[in-house]
């Protein structure tokens, strides 16, 4: 239990109880309490033992503070399990469709007696929804699409999610009782979270250690089973333990012997498609490649197993980072020494996409500074939303004048240790004007023109928008190219293709959106946009600093595009950023 479990638990609840048609008071107490268990960086697990301590955070009372102890004692609140028990698991699935909030949800209950996805989707065949407020055939047409992205995207689950998942299993492990036999020294990731897949669907964790022996084997096994995080369990072997997590996210604890564990990491790392390539190039060599080893074919008797390195030595390979590990090319390049030196985390010497409480951020602009220092980077921009966006608080003219004075004041009072630039999100709107007057974004340092609205346009007018959009001259960076948010929102229909040719043209970098709800553009698309030659910025879109650090999300996905650092804009200084952008007017 965490506070982010805790502040999805008290979220769940909030929604639950609009749904019932609860007091709207005592829903907004749920998600204040919600929203206060997500940010405080107190740790509300240590804090309930003593309800004073809770009372301290802002946003949380006594029956909050109830509901808190609950959960950690409980893992879950009486209120939320009524209400699942009334009206069944599958609401919380329909919350996660757009466009799909409480209210919604609570109109097609009490209409139809809809309670989950394959519901809605029956409902909506039949045309059982037609005629109900607010749902015209343009609301019923997304409603369709969204039940089949999601039922695409089922099973799946965001790298963020994914690893927290892993470290608070692997802190689990690590704690393993040295009286129960022996000690637990490394619990790894394997599979899609290893390689940095955007998704996953299940999460591979190997595990090394005395506790791993032969001998140890059912302690450790007991002690896997035990994790208090799990759901269900799939299955119990020897060395092996499967279950679900809450939430469905599949784990898989594998014990292994110190050994086999380069064997065991290589197989379970690579795709599918690369450890064919690879057994077929051990097969040719005249070994057998499997989990416990790399053997000669003609006895069984192990080449390497221990290391990864031994084993691609082995195969006459240089060893290869595990986010190329896809078959596109990385094996014969590494049996030739041909590997390209990858984009590293340490490369990147700025972030110049982020949020403040100008618009819909949760820091100032000196805060976002100080966190941004904080992570080592050299500099910053500020971009805030245009006004276009009026949910976020987007600027006008004015406002977007007198933030550039702010800006430019916390610039000098960092007084050199980190460059402040002045920068706007600015909202391309639907026929590809921008929102905002050249005159005041030609005093701006940095310019980014983004699409939040209109998702529907076609392919050629959403393309033809973009395009329009990226020939103002003030424009220096395309922000999130696609428009997706991950396991949420399919990608909108566009000729990206066209439009990397021409920013590249212009000079114009695009942006990799590095918040792992959007990851935008994608690891092919950061190939095309090298392919032709354009130049990426990546950035974390941050509305709250202590977001300012997670780019590593967003790094994985450079390095499974092959890019190197001369490839991306944010490796340079400060000066030669803005120089490497498409010079002003």
């Amino acid at each position: 239990m965490d506070n982010r479990t805790m502040a999805r638990l008290l979220e769940e609840t909030a929604d639950l109880l609009e749904i019932d048609g609860g007091d709207s008071f005592r829903v907004r107490g749920y998600r204040r309490a919600a929203e206060a268990a997500e940010q405080t960086t107190v740790d509300l697990t240590v804090a309930a033992a003593e309800v004073t301590r809770l009372l301290e955070i802002p946003g949380i009372g006594k029956s909050m503070a109830a509901n808190l102890q609950a959960i950690v004692q409980t893992g879950t609140l009486p209120l939320r399990e009524e209400l699942l028990a009334r009206y069944g698991a599958g609401l919380l699935e329909l919350l996660k469709l757009p466009g799909m909030g409480p209210k919604t949800i609570a109109l097609f209950w009490d209409a139809a007696k809809i309670a989950n996805i394959d519901q809605l989707a029956e409902a909506l065949e039949a045309g059982r929804l037609a005629g109900l407020p607010r749902m015209g055939p343009k609301q019923l047409d997304k409603l369709r699409k969204a039940v089949e992205d999601y039922r695409r995207s089922a099973g799946r689950f965001r790298i963020d999610a994914a690893e927290e998942e892993a470290h608070r299993i692997a802190d689990y492990l690590l704690a393993f009782p040295a009286a129960a036999g022996a000690r637990i020294d490394t619990v790894t990731p394997a599979g899609s979270l290893r390689r940095g897949r955007e998704t996953v669907g299940d999460l591979d964790l190997l595990v090394t250690g005395p506790a791993c022996a032969a001998a140890n084997t059912a302690a450790a096994v007991e002690y896997v089973a035990a994790y208090p995080g799990i759901h269900d369990i799939i299955a119990k072997g020897e060395n092996k333990v499967s279950f679900h997590v809450e939430g469905g996210l599949q784990v898989d604890v594998r014990l292994l012997p110190t050994a086999s564990y380069g064997a065991a990491l290589q197989y379970f790392t690579g795709s599918k498609a690369h450890n064919v390539a690879l057994r077929q190039r051990a097969l040719r060599m005249g070994y057998t490649l499997n989990e416990w080893a790399l053997a000669q074919l003609e006895d069984g008797s192990t080449v390497a197993s221990a290391t990864e390195e031994e084993i691609y030595a082995a195969l006459g390979m240089e060893w290869m980072p595990p986010e190329l590990r896809e078959n596109l090319g990385e094996i014969e390049r590494s049996a030739r020494g041909e590997l390209p030196q990858l984009i590293c985390p340490g490369d990147i010497r700025g972030d110049v996409h982020m949020h403040t409480t100008a618009s819909d951020g949760r820091n100032s602009i000196r805060e976002m500074a100080d966190g941004a220092l904080a992570c080592g980077y050299r500099y910053i921009a500020i971009t805030d939303h245009s006004k276009a966006l009026a949910m976020t608080g987007g600027l006008d003219e004015k406002r977007a004048l007198e933030q550039i004075k702010r800006v430019r004041e916390v610039d000098r009072e960092m007084e050199g240790r980190i460059r402040v630039f002045t920068g706007i999100e600015v909202d391309i709107l639907g026929d590809g004007a921008l929102d905002l007057d050249n005159e005041v974004l030609a005093q701006m340092d940095v310019v980014i023109a983004s699409v939040h609205s209109r998702f529907e346009q076609s392919r050629e007018e959403m393309t033809a928008r973009v395009l329009r959009a990226i020939e103002n001259p003030y424009v220096r960076i395309l922000g999130h190219p696609t428009g997706r948010l991950l396991l949420r929102r399919e990608p909108f229909a566009i000729d990206l293709g066209a439009v990397l040719r021409r920013a590249a043209e212009l000079g114009l970098a695009v942006e990799h959106n590095a918040a792992p709800e959007r990851l935008d553009l994608c690891d092919r698309d950061l190939r095309l946009a090298k392919e032709l030659g354009c130049r990426v910025a990546m950035s974390s879109d941050s509305h709250d600093a202590r977001n300012l650090g997670k780019m590593g999300y967003g790094m994985r996905q450079l390095r499974r595009a092959w890019l190197a650092p001369e490839d991306v804009v944010s490796t340079l200084g400060p000066d030669e950023f803005l120089a490497a952008l498409r010079a002003r007017p």
